[in-house]
């Protein structure tokens, strides 16, 4: 069955189901079936190479296997990844990197839904941008493109691409700093393009994070995150965004808009320390993060304020 909604809609059913607190508990019944449900997972940083700290890279390949069948048997709508698929060994060799790549996304191309990837620092260590968007899928979008958008059943999900230097060039083959991340003039344009003729509740995804996680003397947001903030604000549509890259979970609500970090696949070594989770959107209100092993879970709601020109 196949659902729609609308900005009206939203704003009657949010104003009257849930009270202002922004969390619920996750024992909460909900009897409905979901608008919408995805999976999401990030951090694999799958490379046949020794752990190094607290990082299993070679076990994350049967950590996704596990994520992808249970999203299979759970019917998700789709998947996304979040960010640094792939890792690389020490010394780095480009054809072994474009290996683990190849062997990571075989497995996330067993789901048999529509699958999508946010691009992550990693996944441009030794190789370039178009490389990687070479050997991936993202169902449905063109190759050459790192930052993109789609709907699905009444929802509209933006997917961000903050690795660029200050000039625009893409990050790629050790041409970059991690804590040097931005959009291209073009993408940031493309961006007020996108949510200016959008009027569904959205959904964003990107690797690093847009707002500051509290490492002290490290930075693991997007540089001038708070302008990219204020234009999903001002937007109205926002729900959520979904974040990977500080491998801890984080989270924060900034003016009404909810901001998730996932947690790492790689860290910790066994099924039992795997990472990933679904997201459920439903009608009343409630968004549900459903997370599995060490991933956290929580009952959001969103209040979309929209004036109505």
């Amino acid at each position: 069955m196949k659902y729609a909604i609308n900005r009206r809609t939203f704003l009657r059913l949010s104003a009257t189901t849930l009270s202002a607190a922004p969390f619920l508990s996750f024992n909460t019944i909900i009897a409905e079936k979901p608008l919408l449900q995805f999976g999401m997972m990030t951090d694999s940083h799958f490379a046949d190479c020794p752990s190094r700290g607290i990082r299993f890279f070679h076990e994350s390949k049967e950590k996704m296997q596990e994520c992808v069948d249970l999203m299979n048997k759970r019917k998700v709508d789709f998947m996304i990844h979040l960010g640094d698929l792939k890792d690389e060994g020490k010394p780095a060799v480009e054809s072994e990197t474009l290996q683990y790549l190849q062997e990571i996304e075989r497995v996330y191309a067993q789901f048999s839904g529509p699958r999508y990837h946010a691009i992550g620092n990693h996944d441009l260590d030794s190789i370039s941008k178009k490389q990687f968007l070479d050997h991936i899928e993202n169902t449905g979008i063109s190759k050459d493109k790192s930052y993109y958008s789609f709907d699905k059943q009444g929802f509209h999900f933006i997917v961000l691409d903050a690795n660029y230097l200050k000039d625009g060039t893409d990050h790629g083959h050790r041409n970059f700093h991690w804590e040097d991340t931005q959009l291209s003039t073009e993408e940031w344009q493309w961006l007020q393009r996108d949510l200016l003729n959008n009027t569904l509740p959205t959904i964003v995804f990107l690797h690093h994070t847009l707002h500051d996680v509290g490492e002290k003397g490290k930075k693991y947001h997007v540089t001038d995150s708070h302008k990219i903030r204020k234009l999903l604000e001002e937007s109205g549509n926002v729900l959520a965004v979904f974040q990977g890259h500080y491998h801890q979970e984080k989270y924060q609500k900034i003016n009404g808009i909810h901001y998730y970090v996932l947690k790492a696949m790689v860290d910790y070594s066994g099924k039992k320390n795997n990472s990933y989770a679904i997201v459920k959107l439903y009608k009343n209100g409630v968004l549900e993060i459903e997370g599995f092993r060490r991933a956290i879970s929580k009952s959001l709601h969103f209040n979309l304020i929209k004036n109505e020109n």
